[in-house]
């Protein structure tokens, strides 16, 4: 065997600049937060690098790069250091001075691809603090050691965060993002406090969609009348409106931790599906929206979602007029609409369909209007004895407490049974058993868990259409303290705000359902 050594023809690069030339170096500075003291830091930075690099004649200054405000646990968003990399790779920097590994990455994957890449288009990076030069042979593992370091401390930093926010959410303590929250501004005392001019707005939103119409028409309407959003910007979305009819803050309510980070490096967001704890604190803070106003709007939501509806008619009778005799919805017709007599009449929807026809007769908007005035007039007469009766009977007809205990029992009942189940299937896995025997054990403990879960819902159902039916009354009654007066006029928002329907009968009876549950007909 004969072994002959071939020379090289060249040499391998050396990341080695010559005497004669001059390194173009620039400076990377960064700081994670907008804070006075960090800003004063990322200020003597820049300026320090500035003047170390234009100081130096072995030297020629590019930049000092910058981030302000941004984590380092991923490059992603860094704009300053996603810059300074392209120019880098591009040839136009030589060298690359920060004051730390931490400064430059706390991500150890990051941190090594970026620095090969720089390494292989001979472009040096210097970590002022440890003192580690990336050409240096010892560098790579140096920086691999110092990135894991640096990885860690912020995986403590993230961890310790999260814990502070917890232990403040469990001492009722939160913050609103101020700026981006409409209602409200940051007190004195540090707590939420109302801003009127802002809260009418709200009101209004509450208002509009109790009234029937859709987020899109509001955030429309809302467009149209020059009212900035909550971001101050001029065009309204309807998932901004949603937002805001959806949000328990708005109820003096506060809700915390909704969402939760789900890893510290991609600061990934997800939502609360019951993965960690959460903090309901009841009376926070004052209320731009009475609590029974918000659980009738989410009521409205539930409403909607159930029946279908999607498009929301701007006239006050749609939607509200019912056959008592075939259940179909009333909608409007126009009689002789090419003459001096043309009018609107609302007739039963299954009046002319094929098969049976609706006997439901027609009625006219006055008509409709007019005999709401008589049957509110009706309840107004009757209103002491409506307290009284309400007094007596309210807290009885929407107490969830007997349910709730219920519901506490299915849930341990769910618990145990589910505990059961793991440990016959992981004996089953363990030891041959009679395998009938073992399916009719397993069937029997999922029946139970089924019929468990089924009741849980059943309880969880009626306990919303209790909490529905408190809301109700209590707004019911609420309007009917404030009007004093018998109505002479026809008021669109007192129709929204108390009937939730009306019944036409055979013999042109209307029978008017209001939002407490008494009907009266005219």
């Amino acid at each position: 065997m004969t072994i002959t050594m071939i020379p090289a023809k060249s040499q391998l690069p050396i990341h080695v600049m010559s005497v004669a030339a001059r390194r173009r170096a620039a400076g990377y500075a960064r700081v994670s937060t907008n804070e006075e003291e960090q800003q004063n830091s990322y200020e003597a930075q820049v300026d320090y690098y500035t003047k170390m690099i234009q100081g130096n004649p072995e030297w020629e200054f590019v930049d000092v790069y910058t981030d302000e405000g941004i984590s380092a646990t991923s490059t992603k968003k860094r704009d300053g250091f996603n810059q300074m990399v392209e120019d880098a790779l591009a040839g136009q920097i030589d060298l690359i001075i920060t004051k730390s590994v931490s400064r430059f990455a706390r991500n150890t994957v990051d941190s090594l691809s970026t620095i090969r890449r720089l390494k292989e288009a001979g472009v040096e990076v210097w970590f002022e603090r440890e003192n580690i030069r990336t050409f240096d042979s010892k560098g790579e593992l140096l920086i691999t050691i110092m990135s894991s370091l640096a990885q860690e401390e912020s995986r403590n930093i993230s961890e310790n965060v999260q814990w502070g926010k917890r232990r403040a959410f469990e001492a009722g303590k939160f913050s609103l993002p101020y700026r981006q929250f409409l209602g409200y501004e940051k007190g004195e005392d540090g707590k939420p406090v109302i801003v009127e001019e802002e809260a009418e707005i709200v009101r209004l939103i509450y208002r509009l969609f109790l009234y029937g119409k859709s987020a899109s028409h509001i955030a429309n309407l809302l467009t149209a009348e020059g009212i900035p959003t909550p971001g101050g910007k001029a065009q309204w979305r309807s998932n901004v409106v949603l937002s805001i009819l959806q949000n328990e803050k708005y109820a003096g309510n506060a809700l915390l931790q909704k969402g939760y980070t789900t890893d510290f490096l991609s600061k990934a967001q997800k939502r609360n599906e019951g993965e960690i704890p959460q903090f309901f604190i009841e009376d926070s803070h004052p209320a731009i929206i009475e609590p029974e106003f918000f659980e009738l709007v989410q009521h409205e939501f539930q409403r909607r979602a159930a029946s279908g509806q999607t498009t929301i008619s701007t006239h006050p009778l749609s939607c509200k007029i019912f056959c008592a005799d075939c259940g179909g919805l009333y909608g409007p017709r126009v009689w002789h609409s090419t003459s001096q007599y043309r009018t609107v009449i609302w007739q039963c929807n299954h009046k002319y369909t094929k098969g049976a026809k609706c006997p439901g007769p027609v009625v006219k908007e006055e008509q409709v209007k007019a005999a709401f005035l008589a049957a509110f007039n009706q309840r107004i007469d009757d209103r002491e004895a409506i307290f009284a009766a309400y007094d007596e009977v309210l807290t009885e007809l929407t107490d969830t407490s007997a349910l709730d205990i219920e519901a506490a029992a299915l849930t341990q009942e769910s618990e145990v049974v589910a505990e059961l189940t793991r440990k016959a299937v992981e004996e089953n896995a363990r030891a041959a058993l009679d395998q009938d025997e073992y399916n009719a054990r397993r069937d029997a403990l999922l029946a139970r868990y089924a019929a468990a879960t089924a009741r849980q819902a059943e309880i969880e159902a009626e306990c919303t259409q209790r909490r529905m039916k408190r809301a109700n009354i209590t707004h019911f009654l609420r309007i009917l303290k404030k009007q004093e007066n018998l109505v002479t006029e026809f008021e669109e928002e007192l129709w929204y705000i108390t009937v939730d329907k009306v019944l036409v009968y055979p013999d042109r009876r209307l029978s008017f359902i209001f939002r407490d549950g008494a009907a009266v007909s005219v």
